[in-house]
């Protein structure tokens, strides 16, 4: 099956598009040596950079380069693969680690901070190889690679600009992927002359100040438990004792979850884009819950808000915004339900989940506990607007913008 995704890169006007490789027995072997060679030089900086944090000496990239030379210049066998993803490995350990260090420094929880770069094993790290443009080139729809690496990309979709740079990866399931990094290309869209207020929830995924707009929970990962149940027992029966090598049957199973977790994955991805596509076309600024749900992991809510898959929802409407020129403003949680989204008042005391109606002491105002909690995003945003449906007079958006 072709694939092919697009994905938001940093803050550098970049986006990734995704694209299933069809790799021949030749390749794969090529790929997978030119893999062990950069998983040397992982560990090798790994290694060196303990040694030297444990000397008080530092470890830079520069330190890791001349490393890689002298390495290149004793190891023939490591001079036999392409220099340019041995390089952008060390490149990638430097990032890494320096990420790792400025969590440190910055005095970040333990949960929050980036931990510092590990050894990659070799039967449970997944390929990865990253090229430069001078790594890499694109022929007769060919991806090929420095090193005489010839892939054949199945091209759903075409490349809006050339490419500046690809990862080549495998996931879980044992398939192939190359994954370039182009100029994001903006396409803007007419003006819909509308608001729209986003509040996140396990119950619906997100409620919206329009009722034509809500995303419902899906429920996939639900819906296919009990295959990955069936799939957790034969992994757990087939398990391999402390310091042996798994048995093909454990293989098996555990290539079987995979697929069925991939299939969960694509489904809410797609559904999200579809969602957020909707949403971005039909209003001109949006007002979304800057909402992190991971605390949700540690409640009794956990299985089912991961199913409902908020984050992944909520990234999917940040990178559609930015992709058609809609602006999209996230508004703080805190108290986002006890606060009327018609006066603004605010209870004395937080609602429990089971009252689902919000009441009004102030004003008297009756709506729903989520459809109310969409309306203070509005207000808190700046964007309260006078109809039920977020509408709002023409050129409003033009004079505040003014």
């Amino acid at each position: 099956m072709a694939t092919a995704g697009r994905k938001a890169n940093g803050a550098a006007g970049q986006v990734r598009y995704t694209y299933r490789l069809r790799v021949s027995s030749c390749a794969r072997k090529a790929l997978l040596a030119e893999w062990g060679r950069c998983r040397w030089v992982w560990n090798e900086c790994v290694a060196r950079s303990k040694k030297a944090h444990l000397r008080g000496e530092k470890c830079g990239p520069a330190r890791l380069d001349r490393m890689l030379t002298a390495a290149r210049a004793a190891t023939p066998w490591l001079a036999d693969g392409a220099s340019v993803p041995q390089q952008q490995t060390v490149r990638d350990f430097g990032t890494s680690r320096a990420k790792a260090l400025k969590d440190i420094r910055n005095r970040l929880p333990v949960s929050q901070r980036a931990g510092m770069p590990r050894h990659k094993k070799k039967h449970e790290a997944r390929p990865t190889l990253n090229y430069t443009r001078r790594g890499f080139r694109l022929q007769d729809g060919r991806l090929r690679l420095a090193g005489g690496v010839v892939l054949s990309v199945v091209w759903s979709r075409q490349l809006p600009a050339a490419p500046s740079s690809v990862r080549v990866f495998r996931d879980g399931v044992g398939d192939w992927y190359a994954s370039f990094v182009v100029p994001a290309q903006p396409e803007p869209l007419p003006d819909a002359n509308a608001v729209l207020g986003v509040d996140w929830g396990v119950r619906e995924i997100a409620t919206t100040t329009s009722d034509g707009h809500d995303l419902p929970h899906a429920g996939y990962g639900r819906k296919a438990q009990a295959r990955l149940t069936r799939y957790d027992r034969m992994m757990a029966r087939r398990k391999p004792k402390r310091g042996q090598a798994t048995s093909k049957g454990y293989r098996e199973a555990q290539k079987w979850r995979s697929k069925t977790c991939r299939k969960i994955a694509r489904q809410r991805q797609d559904r999200a884009r579809k969602w957020a596509k909707k949403v971005v076309r039909d209003h001109d600024v949006i007002a979304v819950e800057d909402f992190r749900p991971k605390f949700l992991t540690r409640t009794s809510m956990a299985r089912k808000a991961a199913d409902a898959a908020i984050g992944a929802t909520r990234n999917a409407l940040l990178e559609m915004g930015r992709k058609h020129g809609r602006e999209v403003r996230l508004v703080h949680p805190a108290y986002t339900t006890m606060d009327c989204g018609r006066c603004g008042a605010r209870t004395k005391h937080a609602l429990p989940l089971s009252q689902r109606t919000y009441t009004c002491t102030a004003c008297g105002a009756v709506s729903p506990r989520d459809k109310n909690s969409a309306r203070v995003m509005l207000v808190r945003a700046g964007l309260d607007p006078a109809g039920v449906d977020g509408t709002r007079p023409p050129g409003a958006l033009l004079q505040e913008a003014a």
